[in-house]
């Protein structure tokens, strides 16, 4: 690449040149621009400026089409002079989000950990310059010796999955605004009870010294993109091997520093069984059964402890048509177009499975 030297009065761009359409220099010079400038030779009358760039181990890695117009100063013949020139600035494959922020291309990063450095930076100094916000650096498993040259360059941890570590910078000099990493786990419980009045119960191959020998109704974690509704439904199933179909949500709990710093959400569903055998979970439960709803209840562990107690008091309640819990209903909202599942309590609902008294 060839720059030449420009005024502020005129300028013109061919061939990432910049001429001056003025009166020229007696002199000419020739910069070679290795991250910075380096005077290599005087003569002529046109002042030039020569940039040798490192090669890329994949094209699509940068971003070639961004520009930036730099000042440079010198002396010829003892007198001083300065002026302008156009130097192309590699940036990072990457788009823009909805909130002013960069999402960096993780399929397109340099495997080469030097250029990456090199080619962060510059992309960091010229998305700081265009007045963006966050940048989100997902970097895969395979890439992972990328990781301390980002925290180097000032990233931050901000999750991670089985297959990558997603890190993020926050260039303005105010506060940072972006969201946080997620902060609650959501479980779910099942209270089934069949027409017999029996409830469907499990032992846990691996449960904590205080839960020994307590027969507990079936539990497990909701997985990425499921619903809550369900969930409960696949959990109870692996678990026990019935089939059920998902009634309401009677109660939930919100603890606090459960798992690793994070919250928890945990969900009790009222199910109706649509099967009969058992069929137990080798890896997670130990035994299941159907136990008679009375020897449920009055299992010590349950009765000495006011949580326990409560959720099944209030799932007998809802059983004698006392109370009612939340049925699902799935709505689309105008604000983001989506299908969403609103719980709600609707007695007057022709399609409610509640019914009170």
């Amino acid at each position: 690449m060839e720059l030449k030297l420009v005024d502020s009065k005129s300028l013109f761009l061919s061939n990432f040149e910049l001429m001056k359409s003025s009166s020229f220099l007696d002199t000419k010079l020739r910069f070679g621009l290795t991250g910075t400038h380096k005077l290599c030779s005087c003569r002529g009358v046109v002042l030039k400026a020569s940039r040798s760039s490192a090669s890329y181990d994949a094209a699509s890695s940068v971003s070639k089409d961004n520009f930036i117009l730099d000042e440079f100063s010198c002396q010829i013949n003892g007198k001083n002079c300065s002026g302008l020139y156009l130097r192309d600035v590699r940036v990072l494959d990457a788009s823009d989000d909805e909130y002013g922020g960069i999402l960096i291309n993780p399929q397109t990063l340099p495997s080469n950990p030097n250029i990456f450095a090199s080619v962060l930076r510059e992309s960091l100094s010229h998305w700081k310059m265009k007045g963006k916000k966050g940048v989100w650096l997902k970097l895969p498993v395979e890439k992972c010796d990328l990781v301390p040259i980002a925290v180097k360059e000032g990233f931050q941890y901000h999750h991670a999955e089985r297959g990558y570590l997603m890190m993020t910078y926050w260039l303005p000099d105010d506060p940072c605004m972006l969201p946080s990493n997620a902060s609650h786990q959501v479980g779910v419980g099942g209270f089934v009870i069949n027409d017999k009045n029996e409830v469907l119960v499990v032992q846990e191959k691996h449960s904590a010294p205080a839960l020994s020998g307590l027969w507990k109704i079936p539990t497990g974690f909701i997985l990425e993109s499921e619903e809550i509704f369900t969930g409960i439904v696949r959990e109870v199933k692996e678990e026990t091997g019935i089939d059920t179909e998902f009634v309401e949500v009677v109660a939930f709990r919100h603890a606090h520093n459960v798992a690793f710093e994070k919250s928890d959400l945990f969900f009790v569903c009222l199910l109706r069984p649509l099967s009969t055998r058992i069929m137990v979970d080798d890896l997670e439960i130990q035994a299941a059964k159907w136990m008679p709803l009375v020897k449920f209840v009055e299992q010590p562990l349950i009765q000495a402890d006011s949580m326990f107690k409560k959720v099944i008091d209030i799932c007998i309640a809802r059983l004698g048509k006392r109370y009612c819990g939340l049925s699902v209903h799935q709505l689309v909202s105008t604000f983001d177009g989506k299908l969403s599942s609103l719980y709600f309590n609707s007695v007057e609902d022709s399609d409610s499975n509640c019914k009170t008294n």
